[in-house]
């Protein structure tokens, strides 16, 4: 749900490609090349809340490892090129792929993590152990 004060938010997607504010959409969401800014200096929204942690380089590693794989395999059965080759195209493909998807898959997901308000999560029944087996 978007903020009420802040109507034109961008969507998840929108602000991960723009790599801004998930609140105004015209902040900076970075302070360096993969470092999260510490608060948006246009609106002020603190990222404390965002945690983005491995995901955005699992996301990254296995569609771009996928659709790299999946390009070797296909020049390597259609044109059978020599190993150097490869080694001059697939280690720059994965490097680059890698490089340039990464900061807008991390900047999506503390989009999505804003938007949806998400947090770590919690258990009602901490410490309660009164289930009765017998009764199923």
């Amino acid at each position: 749900m978007a903020d009420a004060s802040y109507p034109n938010a961008p969507t998840p997607i929108r602000a991960g490609l723009k790599c801004c504010c998930p609140r105004c959409g015209e902040g900076k969401l970075f302070q360096g090349f993969l470092k999260l800014a510490p608060a948006c200096d246009q609106c002020g929204l603190d990222y404390g809340f965002a945690d983005p942690a491995d995901g955005p380089a699992f996301f990254v590693m296995s569609g771009v490892g996928i659709l790299v794989t999946a390009v070797f395999a296909w020049v390597e059965v259609v044109y059978r090129p020599p190993m150097w080759v490869h080694l001059v195209t697939v280690f720059p493909g994965f490097l680059l792929g890698c490089l340039m998807t990464l900061r807008p898959v991390k900047s999506w997901l503390v989009a999505a993590q804003y938007i949806n308000k998400a947090e770590e999560g919690r258990f009602e029944s901490l410490g309660r152990h009164d289930f009765d087996s017998r009764r199923l």
